[in-house]
């Protein structure tokens, strides 16, 4: 067959060769096969192997956080739902450790539902900041908030402090880790119940209790969290699949079939073209700083203001890192002391580890989005925000199939958590 083109005669097969280069270059060649790495691409590679990841650091404003004995104190507290109001939440109940320490729950629901999405604890021990909006700045000063918040477990640092030094096992710990086991037996100076600031009675019987009473609660209860932080510090992820395929690529080493050629895409777009770097960095795939993406509010709930009103909550924190109840010394806040302020904080959230992603879901701050390829679809798009400012300001171009090679390349991300299975059960 002759087709005719201005006047000159041309192969029908000439005109489908081309045609089927175009579309080939179209779609980004999606079933060609990966190319080599270059030594930049190497590089960023190996900055995000597990093996790059130093060694959990030391809280300064913890003192017992490397502690054995400690971790053994908080891992029975993590598990222990007395410490709640209805003696049926504990910290585990939300932090399921079969669920890589979420709950896949939009909002997390105990005694009542949460501000937002239950993040993950594994890793967090490299962060310096706490929730999506880092109102907490250790994971000890975090691990209090839940235990007085009356949507989660909603008991007060007055019953909590009494339980924890009265327990005979609990109390014999706590005095070996903390060199002393205070009296609360006498109900004239300590009630049943108290804390501050919950606008119940239990803050009338906080106020009415002496100064030296109350900080001696304070620090008991500041210990409880101490504990808990040291265990909650053991949690850090394994090697993954990519953490196997990273490090072949490293050593020079054919990677074999390690990966699919659609995995092996999927990572080139994550370190390219789909500009994920800029803020998912880092063997834990997260940069711990706060950014503004677009994403919707949760359905009934006004814009999330974010940062903006977390580092204020964070300062104004009585168990932060520079405040009475933190073990550490002169200069060793620096994260705090120099935490950024600004109007470009409004709608920004903290970024999450994308490790062990597989099996979160719903995902984002309030679990808007149900599934991890609408949330790649939410960034491709890149959204004007609600409120403040999308710093993604453009679309990103990602054609279908790179979104799924991306999602592709996300999932071998997955691993167990690196610890002995005993501490992922109530002790025995």
């Amino acid at each position: 067959m002759i087709l005719k083109q201005a006047g000159k005669s041309r192969p029908a097969y000439i005109l489908l060769a081309l045609s089927t280069a175009a579309l080939v270059a179209w779609f980004g060649m999606a079933w060609w096969p990966a190319s080599a790495w270059s030594d930049d691409e190497k590089r960023l590679i190996s900055s995000l192997w597990i093996g790059s990841l130093p060694p959990v650091p030391d809280d300064p404003s913890n003192a017992v956080d490397t502690v054995p004995l400690a971790a053994e104190l908080g891992h029975a507290l993590f598990f222990d739902a007395r410490l709640s109001a209805n003696n049926q939440i504990s910290c585990a109940f939300c932090h399921r450790p079969d669920m890589r320490f979420t709950d896949r729950m939009d909002k997390a629901s105990a005694l009542g539902q949460s501000r937002r999405n239950t993040p993950s604890i594994v890793g967090l021990a490299f962060s310096p900041w706490l929730y999506w909006d880092g109102r907490r700045d250790s994971l000890w000063s975090q691990a209090l908030s839940p235990l007085e918040d009356p949507q989660e477990q909603g008991g007060n640092r007055m019953a909590i402090a009494r339980l924890v030094t009265s327990d005979k096992e609990y109390a014999s710990q706590y005095e070996i880790i903390f060199r002393e086991l205070p009296d609360f037996s006498d109900r004239s100076r300590f009630p049943d119940n108290a804390a501050p600031d919950l606008h119940n009675d239990w803050s009338d019987a906080w106020a009415g209790m002496m100064d030296t009473d109350q900080q001696l609660v304070n620090q008991t209860f500041a210990n409880v969290g101490k504990a808990i932080a040291a265990y909650e510090r053991l949690m850090v992820p394994s090697p993954s699949r990519f953490d196997q395929y990273a490090e072949a690529i490293i050593n020079n080493d054919a990677p074999g079939d390690i990966f699919s050629n659609d995995e092996v895409k999927g990572l080139r777009l994550f370190i390219g073209k789909g500009r994920c770097m800029e803020c998912h960095n880092g063997p834990l795939f997260t940069n711990n700083e706060f950014h503004n993406t677009g994403i919707l509010s949760y359905p009934g709930d006004l814009p999330d203001r974010g940062r903006i009103d977390g580092v204020r909550e964070v300062r104004q924190n009585k168990f932060n890192c520079l405040g009475p109840y933190s073990d550490a010394g002169e200069g060793q806040c620096l994260e705090l002391t120099h935490a950024r302020e600004g109007i470009e904080l409004i709608g920004a959230l903290k970024t999450p580890s994308l490790r062990n992603l597989a099996g979160t879901a719903p995902y984002m701050h309030k679990g808007q989005i149900a599934t991890l390829s609408e949330t790649l679809n939410h960034y491709n798009r890149a959204p004007l925000a609600m409120i403040g400012h999308n710093e993604a300001e453009e679309p990103l171009g990602l054609l279908p199939f790179e979104i799924k090679q991306l999602e592709a390349f996300l999932l071998t991300l997955t691993a167990p958590v690196a610890v002995d299975e005993k501490w992922l059960q109530p002790p025995q």
